[in-house]
């Protein structure tokens, strides 16, 4: 079980997620789970998303059947986590690495 789940929900940004994911990848604590749930993002994000997933283990995507809203893709990755504290960090943010 890892220390902390790190919930990113995906919509329409592809722009940013990479500078998101690599900020989540570095930090200082590394006992940590990313879940990024796409929420059937029209951009091309889901394969960004699936190449860090292929590199990194701790990187792991859920896709929605269909577009819900960010509570929706918020709550899925709640229910998805297994870390002893949960965290949200959006999809256009970064993070300090002590974060």
């Amino acid at each position: 079980m890892p220390k902390i789940s790190v919930i990113v929900p995906i919509y329409n940004v592809e722009k940013y997620i990479s500078t998101c994911l690599e900020s989540l990848l570095k930090q200082t604590l590394s006992d940590i789970e990313i879940i990024c749930v796409d929420d059937k993002s029209p951009d091309n994000a889901l394969s960004i998303l699936y190449n860090y997933a292929n590199k990194d283990s701790r990187v792991n995507v859920i896709e929605l059947p269909e577009n819900g809203g960010v509570a929706r893709a918020r709550n899925t990755g709640i229910d998805a986590a297994t870390g002893e504290y949960i965290s949200f960090v959006d999809p256009d943010d970064y993070v300090d690495l002590d974060y």
